[in-house]
Formats: structure tokens, C-alpha cells, sequence
């Protein structure tokens, strides 16, 4: 989980966007282009998005952000290497004990 946002079962796509730092239209559009972000909808259309959503986001945005990959790069990238998320998700881990570390450093 990335290291802003608390630990919960759904976000919504405030929270989301904020944590990337990112609009929620480019939330909503990446939720069109990337087939492994379906946030769940209420009736009125609020967006609910899970650990797995958020993670799937942080792929993306690691990809296409950081990396300056195209979408089509990404797209192809995350569909040929099914691997990618497994790192991906070990590398979101030591970026939350190296937060929570921080944390315990700030306060010694």
C-alpha cells in the first residue's frame, strides 16, 4: 500500500487521487484504458476502489509517470509480465517499512 494512505477495505477516488497526487479525471480515464482497475460502483455512481484497485493504480502510475512509458507501452508491459505485479507489490512493502521507519526515526 503506498505509504499515504491508510490501510482500509474501499477508497474512494478522493483519497485516491490525492495519494497519487494525480486528478480524478486521470483516475477515471485510466479506469477506462486498464482492464485491472474496476472500482466498485454505488448506485449513485460513487466509485469504491479496493487494495487490489489502488495497487493496480501504483503499477500504472510507476509506469507511465515515473517511467514515461506511453499507455500502449504500459499496457503491453503489464499484459506480457505477469511477474511485474509481484515485484511491484514487494517493492510497496519496503516502501511502507521505510515510511514507518522514518516515522520511528522522527520521533527519537
Amino acid at each position: 500500500m503506498i505509504a499515504n494512505l491508510p490501510e482500509k477495505i474501499y477508497y474512494n477516488i478522493g483519497e485516491v487521487a490525492k495519494a497519487f497526487n494525480v486528478k480524478t479525471s486521470l483516475l477515471r480515464f485510466w479506469e477506462n484504458e486498464f482492464d485491472s482497475i474496476k472500482p466498485k460502483k454505488k448506485h449513485s455512481g460513487t466509485r469504491k476502489y479496493t487494495q487490489k484497485d489502488v495497487e493496480s493504480i501504483q503499477l500504472i502510475y510507476h509506469l507511465v509517470k515515473e517511467k514515461g512509458m506511453t499507455l500502449e507501452g504500459a499496457k503491453n508491459l503489464i499484459k506480457n509480465n505477469n511477474g511485474m505485479m509481484d515485484q511491484r507489490k514487494l517493492i510497496v512493502k519496503l516502501e511502507k517499512i521505510k515510511f514507518e521507519l522514518k516515522l520511528i526515526l522522527d520521533k527519537i
